[in-house]
């Protein structure tokens, strides 16, 4: 399985994802979830990926195939004048790759879905974050709407909607993404460890921060320690109930 999060920010972009895939209890890899291309000043492109692992590479194939050689038909993401469009390519190529391998040899007991998280910022226009659905189609974040999660998502979603502020810093993003990380590598076995980190500063058009959070990081068993011993604090604290 897999859980990926990006927020929009006042200052910009941040996304952070998992890299354990697996298929069955003795049969776990790491695969990197979280991919960029950027041209300093005049773009930047993050798209973390989730689902079927051989669909999210031949997507990611794909688009690296077209920056060397696009065609009026399938044009590069590099050469998109919004991200909008950026979406919008990435779209159809997931849907065309999913139409392929579900159309071609044997059934697999697997299903070809993904689902993907596209962000980033083109110069001239503010960063856009959109989440893209299997069937091609996709939706902007919003004011209402302002992070996108993909995955085993249920888990870190309630310290997301209660502590997510727009105003917040960078640094203060990445604590309520490691306790929302910490939440569901806890719950569930198939997150795991390392983490990759990135964040993207508004109207700078590149990569601002980007960071590999490995089993053995010491601010993140801080912050796993702190936060368990915050929360059995915070229950303790609440009135006994009474028959």
């Amino acid at each position: 399985m897999t859980y990926c999060v990006a927020l929009r920010l006042d200052r910009g972009l941040i996304f952070m994802s998992d890299t354990r895939t697996n298929a069955g209890v003795d049969n776990i890899s790491k695969f990197r979830k979280m991919f960029t291309w950027e041209k300093p000043g005049e773009r930047v492109i993050t798209i973390l990926t989730a689902g079927n692992l051989a669909t999210t590479q031949a997507v990611v194939s794909l688009l690296d195939e077209r920056l060397k050689a696009p065609e009026d038909r399938n044009p590069s993401i590099m050469a998109a004048t919004t991200m909008f469009q950026v979406a919008n390519l990435v779209g159809e190529t997931l849907k065309e790759v999913i139409r392929t391998q579900g159309s071609d040899g044997p059934e697999s007991e697997s299903p070809f879905g993904a689902t993907m998280i596209v962000g980033g910022q083109i110069a001239g226009i503010g960063p856009r974050l959109f989440l893209v659905y299997p069937e091609g189609n996709f939706i902007e974040a919003s004011d209402e709407t302002p992070f996108f999660q993909i995955g085993e998502t249920k888990y870190g979603r309630p310290i997301l909607l209660r502590a997510y502020r727009p105003e917040m810093t960078f640094e203060e993003a990445v604590k309520l993404l490691y306790v929302s990380f910490d939440s569901t590598l806890k719950a569930n076995l198939s997150v795991g460890m390392p983490l990759d980190l990135q964040t993207i500063e508004k109207d700078t058009c590149k990569v601002a921060a980007r960071r590999r959070v490995e089993e053995n990081d010491p601010y993140f068993s801080t912050i796993s320690s702190r936060w368990g011993d915050a929360l059995k604090l915070a229950f303790n604290s609440l009135p006994d109930y009474e028959f």
